[in-house]
């Protein structure tokens, strides 16, 4: 078996606003496996600033991997443990050097164009009139689950787009849900869910900064508005610490983003965990090509969770690959009539 891996710039349609700043280009990379005149494609989902790998010596660990290869899947997860997107990049590779079509991972009704995944349109920040146009289009294109992104324009502004969605459209008719990417205070963050709550929301995610777990806790059990943890899952490697950050915090959902959290086999901890613990739970892209997003889509549907999930991602960007992937009235579906067009140059 060979190995390689490649470097792949994805370019955004529009600058997309988030509380960590504009993203224009987001970086990612692939695993080439190649055996018997077969080849295994995986994708490293790397996030610059968020990911807990985004370290100097990423490439580094990378070659590192393509030269163990030999080593084998079991045996490189574990060695890659503190490397979450090059675990799932390697779990997609393998898996899809096993199979006869390598992007099909996990067959099932939904590569079979038979059943789709309900999903969230996203809303990205930006001013007042951006956010609303995005919000209008949503609803036109038929989700019934819209996800906006808070916290970096004036929260009464923000409060005023929620208002203006719930005047129109009640709980029966949209699902909204919202991501601080935690930029409230703790101080501030009670009163803020509060009023937040007012609008009849599902879920805020991440209302103040990971890694204040007394505080979460105490916003957890204390809140009017169901709280999902995602930045705060990332890092946290052992089973026996993702046992005690869930006990400690009881939050009312986690959100698992593969890319961010060691793969499958890692979310899949964190999932086997929140359902012994009665905690919610929904599985979320972290801006991948349709490489990684198929994947993680394929994976989802397995797992038999008919809440929205987040992975409505795949569109944002100018030069991502032609995939059967399709967004079409709130769902992701899988046209299985599509060809891929994976091309690296």
């Amino acid at each position: 078996m060979r190995a390689s891996y490649h470097k792949y710039i994805l370019n955004f349609k529009r600058p997309s606003g988030t509380s960590r700043g504009i993203l224009k280009t987001k970086e990612t990379w692939f695993i080439i496996l190649e055996e018997n005149e077969k080849k295994g494609i995986g994708e490293c989902g790397i996030l610059r600033t968020l990911s807990i790998d985004d370290l100097p010596d990423y490439e580094e660990k990378l070659k590192w991997t393509c030269e163990n290869i030999k080593l084998g899947l079991d045996q490189l997860l574990l060695e890659l443990k503190e490397f979450p997107s090059i675990q799932f990049g390697l779990e997609q590779a393998f898996l899809s050097l096993k199979s006869e079509d390598p992007f099909l991972l996990f067959p099932s009704n939904f590569t079979e164009s038979k059943q789709a995944i309900n999903i969230n349109g996203l809303i990205w920040m930006g001013d007042k009139d951006f956010m609303k146009s995005q919000i209008k289009e949503k609803i036109t294109q038929g989700f019934q689950c819209i996800k906006m992104k808070i916290g970096a324009i004036d929260f009464k502004t923000e409060l005023g787009l929620l208002k203006s969605i719930r005047d129109e459209f009640s709980i029966s008719d949209i699902e909204l849900r919202v991501d601080a990417n935690g930029a409230f205070s703790p101080k501030e963050a009670l009163e803020k869910l509060k009023k937040l709550s007012e609008y009849q929301l599902h879920s805020i995610e991440q209302p103040i900064k990971p890694k204040q777990l007394e505080e979460m806790a105490k916003l957890c059990e204390q809140t009017p508005l169901p709280i999902a943890l995602d930045e705060e899952l990332i890092g946290v490697f052992d089973v026996t610490k993702k046992k005690e950050l869930l006990l400690t915090i009881n939050p009312q959902y986690i959100i698992l983003k593969p890319s961010l959290v060691g793969g499958f086999k890692g979310s899949k901890e964190w999932i086997d965990l929140a359902d012994k613990n009665k905690i919610g739970w929904w599985i979320t892209s972290a801006l991948e090509s349709n490489v990684g997003l198929n994947a993680i889509a394929q994976w989802t549907h397995t797992l038999d969770n008919n809440m929205p999930q987040g992975l409505g991602t795949g569109s944002l960007f100018t030069n991502n690959f032609e995939s059967p992937l399709e967004v079409k009235s709130g769902y992701l579906q899988y046209n299985k009539t599509k060809n891929w067009n994976f091309n690296l140059e």
